[in-house]
């Protein structure tokens, strides 16, 4: 087991397990030692413009579940699957389903606050280290760290919008839960169990009961402005992460197992530009074999003592 050199963070084993708070979602891991550290800091300094693309391990740090994580992600503690979406798009009973638990959720969901790595994140880019930020994520946490340049590769959860062909509406999230709460005045807070885009689980008779609104401007189905499982990033997002990659340094990925294409294909880009890749995350990724540096770690454990010294 690797010995843990830095006995200001706290840690006095050589294993690391959470079970409550806002690291219950935090998979067991070994803690970090300074080699670690300064061998990320070094990456950083070599190239002074680097690209970061963050993950949902980022944020199981402030209490957002992921999907992956042994032991704690959303696959190893049910049998539900993310919703997809076809599904969505065609089922009214889906979207019911999923406005209900999307309701219910949104209170915590959009309550929940950034963590160190969100805020070294946002200092590193005022210090000009970084060039740029493409989260997976869509719990705007790196806006409410501070960061400016963020691209939200699978969109946010933050706006809502309707998906017929040729309609423009959207409608902040916020004001959509007033509508919500409008139609469900009897609405109760039973859910069980928080998902990655703030979903939660509902008893179905809570599901049955509920009312969603119809598009404003012109009648369709209103969706979260949410990259959902199945669908296609839009190409001026694509097309402006790789304006990202190519004005960029390197790539540093954090907390990503980048099983996902999406994410994945930022680092395949950037080998074919000869750029160098970093990798920090709680175990393996699909990315190791590409990567130039590679750090099985809990980020905020690097972020919080990243050039401290």
């Amino acid at each position: 087991l690797r010995k843990q050199t830095f006995p200001a963070w706290g840690y006095t084993g050589s294993r690391v397990e959470y079970s409550s708070g806002s690291m219950k979602y935090v998979p067991v891991h070994e803690p970090a030692i300074e080699s670690d550290l300064r061998r990320l800091e070094k990456f950083l300094d070599d190239k002074p413009h680097i690209l970061v693309l963050t993950g949902a391990g980022i944020s199981t740090e402030s209490g957002i579940p992921d999907y992956r994580s042994e032991g704690v992600g959303l696959y190893a503690r049910s049998n539900h699957k993310p919703i997809q979406h076809g599904d969505f798009v065609k089922s009214e009973a889906v979207r019911k389903r999923y406005w209900a638990r999307n309701y219910v959720g949104w209170p915590r969901f959009s309550a929940i606050e950034p963590n160190v790595t969100h805020y070294t994140l946002a200092r590193l880019e005022r210090e000009q280290r970084i060039s740029g930020i493409v989260t997976q994520n869509v719990d705007k946490l790196h806006t409410k760290a501070g960061s400016k340049s963020v691209v939200e590769l699978h969109g946010s959860g933050y706006t809502v919008m309707c998906i017929a062909k040729g309609c423009d509406y959207t409608i902040p999230r916020h004001e959509f839960q007033r509508i919500l709460d409008q139609l469900n005045p009897h609405m109760e807070d039973k859910s069980t169990m928080m998902r990655p885009d703030g979903d939660v689980e509902l008893p179905q008779e809570y599901v049955d009961n509920f009312k969603i609104p119809e598009c404003p401007q012109c009648g369709g189905a209103l969706k979260p402005e949410i990259v959902f499982f199945g669908d296609n990033v839009p190409m001026p997002r694509i097309e402006r992460v790789v304006r990202m990659i190519i004005e960029s340094d390197g790539v540093l990925v954090l907390g990503s197992s980048l099983t996902v294409f999406s994410g994945y294909r930022i680092v395949l880009q950037a080998k074919e530009l000869g750029l160098p890749v970093a990798i920090v995350n709680i175990g393996a990724t699909r990315g190791d074999p590409k990567a130039d540096l590679k750090i099985s770690a809990r980020c905020g454990e690097l972020m919080q003592n990243l050039f401290k010294k």
